[in-house]
């Protein structure tokens, strides 16, 4: 197989797995530092050794790259695909098959580890036929966040690669913070121009009840926003340690998500598992409708969308409540229809 290939497959399936980011990006990083080699040229440096002295080739590259130019799939990446044969979850199978899409994403214009056509690539090669591409927005100076400008640069970068694929849309989106004041941490006219807007809280997460409650409520009227992320903020596991869900009032946090027809995220990311299951049944129970997201930072973790799944068929979600379930022409309609 082709070794450039073959060294993104294996950074998928590890990426997949959530393996350490260093190794991860042993795979990503040989990828590219061979990617621009021709093909008969990289694999007579792989055979006769001249390889090894390439700086960003390591041992374990070294070895795919050298049986993938012999023909053969490599060692390393038959165990990983042996290993992802199985589904990440066993549970909600047949809610897993009719996902068509995923409204929460990053690439390396913010937080994420990836390009964005990777990410695409990726999304593609899992079946979907559209994913949000929702860097952060400029409050969130840690993640990177997109300015007006960068993100206004962003969406010319997504209608190229929009060109590029007729069965695949790669939707204009953002995670944009909801502020203290409950407004969006992006400028209107900004925001008017997104598929997509998925509003999160991600500062002063031990604020009070009723400060929470008021700051989400702002976010959820306001017309732009369509997806209401990861609501509680908490974190279970992972190397970030755990953190404790958000106070809030989520009876008026559902009914109002209802009320504006914002869907609740159902989070895959296992770290974060949000909302919790009582919440996911809360919130079933005002009417609301879902958006199962894998808020992947790589390409691998894009098929995270089976632990959303699981959990809510877990919880009796139907797949007509689900936006993610929905063809793309459905979709844009119920995202723009407030705006």
């Amino acid at each position: 197989m082709d070794p450039v290939d073959a060294l993104a497959e294996i950074a998928f399936w590890l990426e997949r797995e959530l393996a350490p980011t260093f190794k991860v990006q042993a795979f990503r990083k040989a990828a590219a530092t061979v990617g621009d080699l021709d093909r008969d040229e990289l694999a007579a440096q792989a055979r006769d050794g001249r390889l090894k002295n390439r700086k960003g080739i390591g041992a374990r590259t070294y070895e795919v790259i050298r049986q993938s130019a012999d023909g053969a799939v490599p060692d390393y990446l038959a165990a990983l695909r042996e290993r992802g044969a199985e589904p990440l979850a066993t549970g909600g199978a047949e809610l897993r098959a009719v996902l068509r899409g995923d409204l929460h994403s990053h690439s390396d214009w913010s937080d994420g580890g990836s390009p964005i056509p990777l990410m695409v690539d990726a999304a593609r090669m899992l079946g979907r036929e559209y994913l949000a591409l929702t860097d952060h927005s400029p409050n969130l100076t840690v993640a990177n966040g997109l300015t007006a400008e960068r993100l206004g640069t962003q969406l010319d970068v997504v209608a190229d690669i929009n060109a590029q694929h007729a069965n695949f849309r790669l939707l204009r989106g953002i995670e944009v913070d909801i502020l203290e004041d409950g407004t969006l941490d992006q400028t209107p006219a900004m925001l008017g121009k997104l598929d997509v807007v998925v509003a999160s809280v991600h500062s002063k997460l031990r604020s009070d009840r009723d400060t929470m409650t008021r700051r989400m409520l702002g976010g959820i009227r306001d017309p732009h926003t369509n997806v209401l992320g990861h609501c509680t903020g908490r974190l279970v596991t992972g190397s970030r340690g755990t953190r404790p869900q958000s106070e809030f009032d989520a009876e008026r946090v559902f009914a109002a998500c209802a009320e504006n027809d914002v869907a609740v995220e159902i989070n895959s990311r296992p770290e974060r598992q949000d909302p919790p299951n009582e919440l996911i049944e809360l919130a079933l129970s005002a009417g609301c409708l879902f958006s199962i997201d894998s808020d992947a930072h790589a390409p691998g973790q894009l098929d995270f969308l089976a632990y959303g799944a699981e959990r809510a068929a877990a919880c009796g979600v139907p797949a007509e409540r689900i936006v993610t379930t929905w063809p793309l022409d459905r979709l844009l309609e119920w995202s723009t229809a407030r705006r």
